[in-house]
């Protein structure tokens, strides 16, 4: 999915980790960004087959990033 994401409008980019649990985050321009990636027919599939097959439960949060820094 990151691959198909990448060719998205509004799309900024996306960091994930795998141990004992799996978090993904990715960052969207605007809700709109989003709500078009909810909708895409492909991420569709996947998000049906995650439901059936890949995960017994998921949360997705939608949230502002209001300051980004690193040290």
């Amino acid at each position: 999915m990151f691959d198909l994401a990448v060719e998205q409008l509004g799309f900024f980019g996306a960091e994930s980790a795998r141990n004992e649990i799996g978090i993904t985050v990715s960052y969207w321009k605007d809700t709109d960004s989003i709500r078009r990636w909810k909708a895409h027919a492909e991420h569709q599939i996947a998000q049906a087959l995650g439901k059936e097959k890949w995960y017994q439960t998921y949360r997705v949060r939608i949230c502002l990033v209001e300051r980004d820094y690193t040290f």
